[in-house]
């Protein structure tokens, strides 16, 4: 490029020569400032730039540690809820487990002609009656013979006498 600019003003008088080349100088040597300004400008600017990516950073890690423990908060409670659920279900299933078990428990002892509670009570009420009628029968006789005891009378005896004589052994 400059052997073709040579070319070109190569016709033209040296004076003339000298001035273009005094200009392409002159161009060059502006450029080169312009490039060192530049440069300064960017340095010095640079820092507050720096300091204007720093707060925006700032702004954005608060904003995000925000949304971070609003969507934590939003996980937890959502957990809870399904433990609590769980829970539930759980006490639901063991609740039903316990009926069968008992249910199957009292009919394995029914075949083994084990009484239930429910089958002793029904006979001490059918005991008490039998007693106070026979008391009855015998009031009505005039007979001087001791009077029977209920059976809840006689268990509570029993009771008594057992636990005075598990408090004498200690």
């Amino acid at each position: 490029m400059l052997k073709k600019a040579k070319a070109e003003f190569g016709s033209e008088e040296p004076s003339e020569a000298k001035g273009l080349a005094q200009a392409i100088l002159e161009s060059s040597h502006q450029i080169w400032l312009a490039g060192l300004g530049a440069f300064a400008k960017a340095q010095g600017g640079g820092v507050k730039v720096f300091e204007t990516l720093v707060k925006q950073g700032e702004g954005l890690e608060a904003k995000t540690r925000t949304a971070a423990a609003e969507t934590a908060e939003a996980a937890r409670g959502a957990a809870k809820a399904k433990a609590r659920q769980m829970q539930s279900m759980a006490g639901d299933t063991w609740d039903k487990l316990e009926q069968v078990f008992e249910n199957r428990v009292a009919r394995a002892l029914g075949r083994l002609g084990v009484y239930s509670a429910a089958d002793v009570k029904r006979l001490t009420e059918r005991v008490d009656a039998l007693s106070e009628a026979v008391n009855a029968l015998l009031k009505a006789q005039g007979d001087k013979r001791p009077r029977v005891g209920s059976a809840r009378t006689k268990i509570k005896r029993a009771n008594v006498k057992r636990s005075a004589k598990g408090a004498a052994a200690k």
